[in-house]
């Protein structure tokens, strides 16, 4: 059979399962959990993988709400990860659209083994959590678990079909201040106010922004500010996002941020504890693996736009992927909403989720037949991200 004939299989598979798939994205999508608190999308996420015969491991990593599901056709072809996404926002539930990712993977992966037994290649699925915070994918990195891995995709709505959108590195900070407890009227001068210091670390991080590069972003909330109004407070915390083009610049932006942090609690008499979360690696898209995407994307008939120039990025763990091996991290249109906001939620779990849920799994599976069914393709995605990693290693590659 040939290969536009065998693709036209992929998609029939894809839309047999289309009720179930539909399913299970609604039941994430009503059923909101948040990072590393997943458990019930990862029991919907791995019943179908069980049931077609995939073997399943979960809580990999050392992280109970993971999984990896895995199944050969034949023997001797390249092994492709499949990468599942299924926290929510704390708040705004799936304004992300992760009940959509994860089962895109999971429809992907079904449909190739229904419609392709004889595929020459490994099909895994990885279930990876707390995308939104956390980084999963990262202690997963660090763990090993893509280090034996030809090539990973996963697809993400979004308000504009691309397949080169890059990201940003980025870190997440809380600093804690501490002062002491005093009556505010009665005795304020044997107080130092956490919260003040606090401020005045907001307005330090502010002052820096006209000195920082256009493509850096500082975001943040301030989650405790005190007790009680006639107390002095001996605790404040806030919980910021440091973002930068790369790793390396995200090192100068935490160095500047932290200092202005540190000298407001020394003007004010108080002390501050910083604590990190881990931190995001900027996005190393796979331009070949991203032209076969595309190309599948333009078989369906979908319209592929050219990312932002300038702005218009966030952050994700599978920038530390990237890292690791080849990897792609496209978008298919979902309406006209902006993703994290109520809105986008809403998309998540109408019909035009479901139907961009059913491309993802088409073109996700599509492009995981190129590489598993053409030596060439493969051999050129692989080729480009050894010369990629060669370079940033400076010449040599430890792939």
């Amino acid at each position: 059979m040939n290969t536009e004939a065998k693709k036209d299989d992929i998609i029939q598979a894809v839309d047999e399962r289309d009720e179930m798939l539909r399913s299970i994205s609604q039941r994430i999508h009503a059923h909101p959990e948040v990072s590393f608190h997943e458990h019930q999308a990862q029991g919907w996420l791995t019943e179908p993988l069980i049931a077609a015969g995939f073997s399943v491991e979960k809580g990999i990593s050392g992280l109970p709400t993971s999984f990896r599901a895995t199944w050969e056709g034949t023997p001797g072809g390249p092994t492709i990860a499949l990468l599942a996404e299924y926290d929510a926002l704390p708040g705004i539930g799936h304004a992300c659209g992760h009940n959509l990712i994860g089962t895109a993977a999971v429809g992907a992966a079904l449909s190739l083994k229904a419609s392709c037994p004889d595929l020459p290649g490994k099909i895994v699925v990885l279930g990876t959590p707390a995308e939104e915070e956390g980084g999963g994918k990262i202690i997963m990195c660090e763990d090993g678990v893509f280090d034996q891995i030809d090539a990973v995709m996963m697809c993400h709505p979004q308000n504009k079909t691309m397949v080169l959108r890059g990201a940003l590195a980025c870190v997440d900070a809380t600093f804690t201040f501490h002062g002491k407890q005093a009556h505010a009227s009665s005795a304020p001068e044997k107080g130092i106010s956490a919260l003040d210091a606090l401020v005045n670390a907001y307005v330090s991080i502010n002052s820096l922004r006209q000195f920082m590069k256009d493509d850096v972003r500082i975001h943040g909330i301030i989650t405790k500010g005190g007790d009680a109004p006639n107390v002095v407070p001996e605790l404040a915390e806030a919980v910021f996002i440091l973002r930068a083009a790369n790793v390396n610049e995200l090192e100068e932006v935490r160095h500047k941020v932290y200092r202005a942090v540190r000298a407001a609690a020394e003007g004010t008499g108080a002390t501050v504890d910083i604590s990190e979360g881990l931190i995001y690696a900027e996005r190393n898209n796979n331009e070949k693996l991203a032209e076969l995407f595309a190309d599948n994307l333009q078989r369906m008939g979908i319209e592929v736009n050219d990312p932002p120039q300038k702005g218009g990025v966030g952050s994700s763990d599978i920038g530390n992927v990237s890292q690791v091996t080849a990897a792609i991290h496209p978008y298919i249109r979902l309406g006209n909403a902006n993703t994290h906001t109520p809105e986008f939620a809403t998309l998540a779990g109408s019909e035009e989720g479901m139907i961009e849920l059913n491309r993802a799994a088409k073109a996700l599976a599509l492009t995981t037949y190129d590489l598993c069914s053409n030596p060439e393709a493969l051999k050129q995605v692989r080729h480009e991200f050894e010369a990629w990693k060669a370079q940033k290693d400076g010449g040599t590659s430890h792939t």
